[in-house]
């Protein structure tokens, strides 16, 4: 149970384990998972919130749904399109500067 919860742990959190690894520019890549933080921050603290009420309780749990189909986009993406995270950025992998 102790390496599932280091391997889980791993996948989400350490982008040398994660499919955001893909992504060429270790910048977007920490901003990609920074982004990715701070939304299911939002996310937790918008469903802890709304327990109370039955409506924003139904509201809570879409957000959270919400945030991990997100996450799964963004993984997706990062494995299998990671230069899709520097379109229209001054950066590039090979150093070449626009």
């Amino acid at each position: 149970m102790r390496q599932l919860t280091v391997n889980v742990w791993n996948f989400i959190f350490n982008a040398e384990v994660s499919p955001l690894r893909n992504i060429p520019d270790v910048a977007t890549r920490h901003y990609v998972l920074q982004a990715l933080g701070f939304m299911w921050a939002v996310s937790f603290a918008v469903a802890i919130g709304s327990y109370t009420i039955l409506a924003a309780s139904i509201l809570g749990h879409s957000v959270l749904i919400a945030a991990a189909a997100i996450t799964v986009a963004t993984y997706t993406t990062a494995a299998t399109k990671p230069r899709f995270f520097t379109k229209g950025s001054s950066r590039r992998a090979d150093g070449e500067h626009v």
